[in-house]
């Protein structure tokens, strides 16, 4: 049985999707910082080494989520 054809309406976007979306689009300054104090010492990691700028992004990334 083939999947309903889906009508001119606007899919509503998947949890995954949505998380893609809004950590390359709305969160991208805090993504971006993070990704930067990971790549400035990935060689020598340690526990909580990026803790402040994890910190900002999953609170962007949250907020972000929670809008619909």
């Amino acid at each position: 049985m083939s999947p309903p054809a889906i009508s001119g309406a606007k899919e509503p976007l998947r949890p995954l999707k949505r998380l893609a979306l809004h950590t390359t689009s709305t969160c991208a300054a805090q993504a971006t910082k993070y990704g930067k104090c990971i790549a400035a010492s990935y060689l020598d990691v340690s526990k909580d080494m990026c803790k402040e700028e994890f910190a900002e992004f999953r609170s962007c990334v949250r907020q972000a989520m929670k809008k619909r």
